[in-house]
């Protein structure tokens, strides 16, 4: 077959830095301790752009041949993995040539994905290629016993495929004469394992999240565990995920390209014969045969759902088990569900709750009960071009497979060495956090040892994911009992109540716990501008008192307003100190801040600003440039901003003083929310509450 891409696979070569230089520490620590394992992520990224397969189909081709460092090595790998795509991967608009190719030929191997149907008439099984367009072609029996999966779904598959001329009309001339998976053959766990313990577990997260296919620079810690948390329902048995955020952020890029055991369907095309089992014929549904099955773009109030659908899959989702007829049938496949949101978090928290967005059918609180956890998908920004990984990763057949192994392993009491539940907790609540936390110490620990610290953490994001599940049953189902979520250290220590971060942010519409004080913050917030009040518009604002409070990672609505605006009104003279005003988003930080203070200002007022910051040898000249042009843009008007560079070398603590005896520190200064990348006419640029936090502690006192 002629080669029909070669200069754009050249154009791959050549744009890509083969060099050892390339390779970071991690990187370096990753390809000595998981030798043939491993691949670049950017080939996988170029090589996508010409084959419109699935990752593991590109890596488990790339784990054969570029598995390594060198860089001489590599070239050539990449160049015989472009050689194989072009002349075996079948293009839906070569299909014929493809054809051709094999009759002329007689025999030739083609990469494509392959489903089996049983011919019932006939007691054999016939193959449809989905690119090559060919339907009908027998296969032999031997291979349907060796690979199921190609009865439900189908597979990608190296076929040795061959023509001769039947003899008879109903005879297909097409012959499969060899049939290969694309998948590692297996994989040595104790070996896994033992290269594990070469990692920090902060390591251990960037590896996997290069694996993955993203840049972890790009990532917080929490943002980490948000994404992390997919690869759950691979490793952990009946899984049950739900996810719904805003569209753009990636949600089911886990479940469509990085595991040959997991399916990916949209959530309206699924019926119940499909999924669980045909009661006509008795074949066994898609739950029989997969690890993992996500639902894709599974919100939206005008998709049709089939009720009887709904309780199979309570059923299922409760205890494992489905009918067909009067026999009961198991099987272990976890389920996640996808969806978008249109409604802000705190609209839905106001209005309704965070089960809204889903079809009418689906918000059944016995349904609703079977999820395990609720990642906050609107924690998760968009995904950028620059976000995807060029480093090292795992092949990721290899984690896959890696993953499906550790469905028999069981870390659910990893944590009681360390804590107690303290709380009265319902069964499911229970069962829910712990199949999360099992899932994350897997991922994170498959050694089974963390510390203490690591334990907490994993066992409060588990509980957390939990509790919102748990929240917003209390709001569509009054009969669901309200309780805490709290755990204690059993070597001693103070009880810790789990709280979700929309809890903490939004105090005045999220429903009370039982038994905890939400914070601090809370006592203090400020009325929403909907909330009715008794007293009279006159009466004067309540008096500020100093607080100290934490906003965490990824939270949205927060401002410098809401932050500390009102300990400034009022104020004659302010005096920033921040050392890191130096770059660009930093500047515009506190370009922010000075309209703030602007419009706090009467008419015929003003208020002198000074910044004392710092400098280096990289962004000196244009620091000056900024900052001279935004004293320029101030000048005349209510705020006077005056700047200086301290050249001292213990310059670290950040504040905002007032002349009213209002000191506001913060440990992050003015730079407290997340890089975004819109364009001009992205909300975040010019709306602060739609930013996403870095997470920052606020502690203001009287001076």
């Amino acid at each position: 077959m002629t080669d029909t891409t070669s200069d754009t696979g050249a154009d791959i070569l050549d744009g890509i830095d083969l060099g050892p230089a390339h390779l970071s520490d991690l990187d370096r620590k990753i390809v000595a301790a998981f030798p043939g394992l491993v691949v670049r992520k950017d080939l996988t990224k170029g090589l996508k752009q010409n084959a419109v397969v699935p990752t593991y189909v590109l890596e488990y081709l790339l784990g054969q041949h570029c598995a390594t460092d060198d860089p001489e090595v590599l070239a050539s790998g990449l160049d015989s993995v472009r050689r194989i795509l072009s002349r075996h991967y079948v293009h839906r608009n070569q299909a014929e040539l493809v054809k051709s190719t094999i009759k002329e030929k007689g025999h030739h191997k083609v990469i494509d994905k392959l489903t089996v149907e049983l011919n019932e008439r006939g007691g054999f099984y016939e193959t449809e290629f989905t690119n090559l367009g060919l339907k009908r072609v027998p296969v032999s029996d031997d291979f349907v016993r060796r690979y199921p999966k190609l009865l439900v779904g189908g597979i990608w598959c190296i076929a040795d495929m061959a023509y001769e001329i039947a003899d008879g009309p109903s005879r297909s001339p097409w012959q499969i004469e060899g049939l290969k998976p694309i998948q590692v053959a297996g994989i040595n766990y104790d070996d896994f394992v033992a290269a594990r313990w070469q990692f920090t577990t902060d390591e251990w997260m960037d590896v996997l999240m290069q694996s993955m296919g993203f840049d972890p620079a790009f990532f917080t810690r929490r943002a980490k565990l948000l994404t992390l948390i997919l690869l759950v329902p691979f490793c952990e048995r009946n899984y049950n995920l739900l996810e719904l955020g805003p569209k753009g952020t990636g949600k089911s890029h886990i479940y469509a390209e990085f595991s040959p055991h997991g399916m990916l369907i949209s959530g309206s095309e699924v019926t119940a014969p499909k999924l669980f089992v045909s009661n006509a014929s008795g074949k066994i549904g898609l739950v029989g045969y997969w690890d993992c099955i996500c639902f894709d773009e599974f919100a939206g109030k005008d998709k049709k759902v089939d009720k009887t659908l709904v309780d199979i899959m309570k059923n299922y989702m409760a205890n494992r088990t489905f009918s067909r007829g009067i026999e009961q049938l198991t099987a272990e496949a976890s389920m996640v569900f996808m969806g978008n949101t249109k409604k802000s978090v705190a609209y839905m928290l106001k209005h309704s709750h965070f089960f809204e967005p889903l079809p009418d059918k689906y918000i059944d609180s016995a349904f609703l009960d079977r999820i395990h956890a609720y990642n906050p998908g609107w924690e998760v920004a968009p995904i950028r071009n620059e976000q995807f990984s060029s480093g090292y990763g795992f092949v990721v057949d290899y984690i896959a497979e890696v993953l499906k192994h550790l469905r028999t392993e069981d870390f659910t009491d990893a944590y009681k060495p360390y804590f107690e539940i303290t709380s009265e907790v319902t069964v499911r609540d229970q069962t829910g956090f712990e199949k999360t936390f099992s899932g994350l110490m897997k991922i994170l620990h498959p050694h089974g040892k963390a510390t203490q610290a690591e334990v907490e953490e994993l066992l409060h994001f588990a509980m957390e994911t939990r509790r919102r599940v748990r929240e917003h049953l209390l709001r569509i189902d009054d009969t669901f009992k309200r309780n805490d979520f709290e755990y204690t250290p059993v070597n001693g220590g103070d009880p810790v109540t789990v709280l979700t971060p929309e809890e903490i942010q939004y105090p005045v519409f999220a429903a009370p716990p039982s038994a905890a004080i939400i914070t601090e913050r809370a006592e203090h917030e400020e009325p929403t501008r909907n909330q009715p009040t008794s007293a009279p518009t006159e009466t004067a604002p309540p008096a500020l008192v100093p607080e100290h409070f934490v906003v965490p990672e990824n939270a949205k609505g927060w401002s410098f307003r809401r932050l500390f605006g009102k300990y400034l009104e009022g104020a004659h003279q302010i005096t920033v100190r921040d050392p890191y005003i130096r770059i660009f988003h930093q500047a515009r930080n506190m370009m922010e801040l000075l309209q703030m203070v602007h419009e706090m200002v009467p008419e015929g007022d003003e208020v002198a600003v000074h910044l004392v910051t710092q400098s280096d040898r990289e962004t000196c000249e244009r620091q000056e440039v900024m900052l001279k042009q935004i004293e320029d843009t101030f000048a005349g008007s209510r705020v006077a901003f005056t700047w200086e560079l301290d050249h001292s070398t213990n310059f670290h603590a950040r504040s905002i003083l007032c002349d009213t005896g209002w000191k506001v520190s913060l440990d992050r200064g003015l730079d407290v929310f997340q890089r975004f990348d819109g364009g001009p006419f992205a909300i975040e640029s010019g709306l602060q509450e739609a930013r996403l936090m870095r997470g920052v502690e606020v502690h203001v006192v009287r001076v």
